[in-house]
């Protein structure tokens, strides 16, 4: 099966029919082989009756029902487990993502040997409110990630080789950081295609302004698990280790000094009068607890199943 097209939706029950026949005729003169597969993210309309009419009508449509809702990641992590087109597409369900995109998708991951190509909304319909937080976020993401090439991360529409999809795994809220995944999985090939993006035409955006928090936290944790959750000990047990060798070397001069007034008959003051005694002795105890944490976080460490598991490219 050449592609694999896999759309997560919430309440869209309006766009489905018109995507669909889209995507057909889109597969139908490019002769694709191909599948749709949506997930119904525990919608509250006519969505998935919908799905289940299209499915009737043409049997390269598959749907899968959640019984509440999840969150696009889960929906995606599903969609991926099932794909079995060579080439592996994502896009929204809102029609603001044009499937005329798929052929020249298709051939950067097929010709131009792509691992993941990710769609750039040059020109969007959307307001300042919520443009401008998201080229703060993709800025962010660029600097974090190391991935420099790509402008838009969050971008619904993207391809993938099946390896690269069946290699990672997408929760939480993590489907935002896809290329960080892939790239953290070994798939550096990384891509970008500036693609159409049109106005919503039903209904209206499902996320809110809360999702560039959470986005910023996401991104932070897989900064962590990328770069320390195979030796948590190298960043606790560095920054513990420091701290309370500051700690006890100020203190050991607090309490030298003292020595020295009493045996020059200087006037002294006692240890404890010193605020820096209390700074001292909070960089001992903040250090021994993060050198601890690095200690119980390398123990987890070596229990997980995940240690050892490692992308193989080839095997002769």
């Amino acid at each position: 099966m050449d592609i694999s097209v896999i759309i997560p939706l919430y309440n869209e029950a309006e766009s489905l029919p018109e995507l669909t026949a889209w995507i057909e005729r889109v597969m139908d003169e490019n002769k694709f082989t191909y599948e749709v597969i949506f997930i119904n993210d525990g919608s509250s309309d006519n969505s998935w009756e919908i799905i289940e009419e299209l499915g009737r009508k043409n049997s390269c449509i598959h749907g899968i029902k959640f019984r509440r809702n999840y969150g696009k990641s889960p929906a995606l992590y599903c969609g991926f487990e099932r794909a079995k087109g060579d080439v592996v597409i994502t896009m929204d369900a809102d029609l603001q993502d044009s499937p005329d995109e798929i052929p020249e998708l298709y051939r950067m991951i097929t010709a131009e040997g792509y691992d993941l190509v990710s769609g750039y909304k040059q020109k969007r319909y959307d307001p300042l409110s919520k443009t401008i937080p998201t080229k703060l976020f993709n800025a962010t993401a660029r600097l974090v990630s190391g991935i420099k090439n790509l402008h838009d991360f969050n971008c619904g529409l993207k391809a993938y080789r099946n390896e690269v999809v069946k290699s990672i795994e997408v929760y939480g809220d993590m489907h935002r950081y896809i290329p960080y995944l892939a790239k953290n999985a070994g798939y550096d090939k990384i891509g970008e295609l500036v693609v159409h993006h049109q106005a919503r035409k039903y209904g209206s955006s499902k996320f809110g302004i809360s999702r560039f928090f959470h986005g910023y936290l996401d991104l932070m944790s897989l900064w962590f698990l990328s770069r320390f959750s195979y030796r948590p000990m190298h960043i606790f047990g560095f920054w513990g280790t420091l701290m309370f060798f500051i700690g006890f070397v100020a203190a050991f001069i607090l309490g030298a000094s003292k020595l020295y007034a009493m045996a020059n008959g200087i006037p002294f003051r006692l240890v404890t009068d010193s605020p820096y005694f209390y700074i001292a002795l909070t960089m001992m105890i903040i250090g021994t607890q993060l050198f601890l944490t690095g200690f119980v976080a390398e123990l987890v460490s070596r229990t997980s199943q995940e240690r050892n598991k490692y992308n193989i490219a080839k095997e002769i």
